[in-house]
């Protein structure tokens, strides 16, 4: 719907009364900081996102749900740190970067590319989704510094330090540790290398975002330290809320916030409810349909999109029920209260393990603009959360960029 015909439609239902919750009006921007995307994406026909897919985030979910832009994720796994590992790992970036290009080529009627907070919003105002290519995992630069410019020409806007494993940019939140990596703040949590470092101040001068999810506390603070511009953290929670080492402490929520920053709120299983259950009884299933398709590991872009992955995840469901809109919402007061208002924002994860009950795909985004409401923020403050934070941000870190 056009923003012509969506006012003339609220004017309309307005004539009878007060809107009805689903039809409040949006925020001025909706923007998902986080939505990954599996390897083959656009290559698989089920992955053709112009189509109706299996997938939580395609153009039809995000046109329904009112989601108006989402930063894709070039994602790659941890390996070794060498050049095998190296090259595996570029090799891998290099397929999802083609993949988000084969998306906006084939589709520029609907979805363009975004690379400055303006072309977001012109994109918006012109009736399209927005694309902003975000790096998760700094390894998959091969451990090259020329490739972060070789990233920002191919669009990319955000480099994330850190993944799942230590890299050779920084600790991560989450280390290796049954294959010998320290727990993270331990005596060996050593937090960012000179590569790492190097990153930075690259990524700084490019005008880059710099993304702390994922990194332990130690590289968040030398993050903080040696970045000239804001800081932000893509898709991360509240650790005061529910200790994970994925959420951050109230003290970095309120260092972020310090240097200018954003903390974009996630709506992640795992990181807003605390159930054991669930996670063995998930990867009792993983296991199992791994096993069924004759494979020694499971690999969620072959597996989780099965019809036996979706009956035993309904079966799961009942028994652990997902996190839900009310959780999400209590870890979004939390940091609000903590970091201020304008410094935290929302992401979903979608795709990449997110998704709660009350916002279980793009399309049912229109429910986190009423749950905020339901919470008591007001419209200005639901348009902070939903983009106006992050673009404030995103604009200095382009303004002190050395173009």
């Amino acid at each position: 719907m056009t923003p012509i015909a969506r006012i003339a439609a609220f004017a309309s239902l307005s004539v009878f009364g007060v809107l009805p919750a689903h039809a409040q009006p949006d925020p001025p921007i909706t923007i998902d900081t986080h939505v990954d995307i599996p390897f083959s994406y656009m290559k698989d026909p089920k992955f053709d996102v112009g189509k109706a897919t299996p997938l939580l985030v395609d153009l039809g979910k995000m046109e329904r749900g009112g989601l108006n832009a989402a930063f894709f994720v070039v994602w790659v796994p941890q390996h070794k740190l060498d050049a095998a590992g190296y090259a595996k790992a570029v090799a891998q970036g290099e397929q999802k970067y083609d993949a988000i290009g084969r998306m906006l080529l084939q589709y520029p009627d609907r979805i363009r590319l975004a690379t400055t907070p303006e072309q977001l919003m012109a994109n918006h105002k012109a009736g399209l989704l927005s694309a902003t290519i975000e790096i998760e995992n700094g390894y998959s630069l091969g451990h090259d510094i020329h490739r972060l410019d070789a990233a920002y020409d191919r669009g990319a806007r955000s480099i994330g330090l850190a993944h799942v494993g230590n890299n050779d940019l920084c600790t991560s939140s989450l280390p290796d540790t049954k294959h010998g990596e320290p727990e993270m703040n331990s005596a060996g949590d050593t937090g960012m290398s000179d590569f790492g470092r190097a990153v930075v101040k690259r990524a700084n001068q490019l005008g880059m975002l710099v993304d702390v999810s994922h990194s332990s506390d130690a590289c968040v603070r030398e993050a903080l330290k040696l970045s000239t511009a804001p800081v932000y953290a893509s898709h991360s929670g509240a650790r005061a809320v529910l200790d994970h080492p994925r959420n951050l402490p109230d003290d970095l929520l309120r260092a972020i916030a310090d240097k200018g920053g954003v903390v974009d709120a996630v709506a992640y299983k795992e990181f807003l409810k605390h159930d054991p259950g669930r996670e063995a009884a998930e990867k009792k299933l993983q296991d199992a349909i791994a096993k069924q398709q004759g494979d020694a590991k499971y690999d969620s872009d072959k597996h989780d999109y099965l019809p036996a992955m979706d009956a035993g995840m309904a079966e799961i469901q009942k028994k652990y029920p997902l996190a839900t809109l009310d959780d999400y919402m209590n870890q979004i007061q939390h940091m609000v209260k903590v970091a201020g208002i304008d410094h935290v924002g929302i992401a979903s994860d979608f795709d990449g393990g997110g998704g709660i009950t009350g916002w279980a795909n793009a399309g049912e985004t229109h429910n986190v603009t009423a749950a905020l409401r339901k919470r008591g923020f007001s419209d200005a403050d639901i348009a902070k959360l939903w983009g106006d934070n992050l673009l404030r941000v995103w604009r200095e870190v382009d303004r002190d960029a050395e173009h």
